[in-house]
């Protein structure tokens, strides 16, 4: 299982805990600090979608000028997620089965039984 989070989320050092908790022994990547593979990138856009994995409320974000925001697309997402590791919504848990984004309720029981 890998995490993908950043150390100073609050929301990912609570899934971190609770998925440890369940007695899972997850791999932990920082995504500001390590990035995300171009594979597992691949992979967790293909299984929930480019949409869903960027974050577009983040501070990030926000600061981006209105024509790198303009005309969205899947290469484009990936690409500055790629520059922009903040921009990948997280937590992001993946166990070569599932891939889940965040951490709500639905994305808990997913982990959490």
């Amino acid at each position: 299982m890998k995490v993908y989070h950043l150390k100073t989320c609050d929301t990912c050092r609570k899934a971190i805990k609770a998925l440890q908790a369940a007695g899972h022994d997850p791999e932990l990547i920082d995504v500001r600090a390590d990035g995300m593979s171009a594979a597992d990138m691949d992979v967790i856009v293909k299984t929930v979608g480019w949409e869903n994995l960027l974050n577009t409320r983040s501070t990030t974000w926000r600061g981006l000028d209105d024509a790198g925001k303009g005309d969205m697309n899947e290469g484009k997402a990936v690409l500055m997620m790629g520059e922009h590791p903040t921009l990948i919504k997280r937590p992001v848990i993946m166990d070569g089965e599932r891939v889940t984004v965040g951490w709500r309720p639905e994305q808990q029981a997913v982990w959490i039984n």
